[in-house]
């Protein structure tokens, strides 16, 4: 089976940036310490922006991500903060 990967943007307005990146640190680090098919959670910040690159052991994996407890925890945390997430999946090539 073939690694999984999520390029994901948050267009955020740059007076967010400060509340939302220790919410998002907080995830990641619950979803690489909890989330065994979890392999690797990157933090970019390109100007204006916010960046993931994230991999994970197979798209069921990835499913289990998007199901767990921390990206429900995670929502319910930055529900005040104004964004949009755009991202796309991929499958990583040996």
């Amino acid at each position: 089976m073939s690694k999984f990967a999520v390029v994901a943007t948050y267009d955020i307005a740059p007076e967010q940036i400060g509340v939302f990146v220790p919410m998002l640190k907080a995830h990641r680090d619950r979803c690489l310490r909890d989330e065994p098919g979890t392999l690797r959670f990157d933090i970019l910040q390109p100007e204006g922006k916010l960046m993931l690159y994230e991999v994970y052991e197979d798209e069921a994996a990835f499913q289990a991500h998007r199901n767990g407890e921390s990206l429900v925890r995670f929502l319910r945390e930055a529900a005040d903060v104004e964004r949009t997430l755009t991202f796309v999946t991929c499958t990583l090539l040996d």
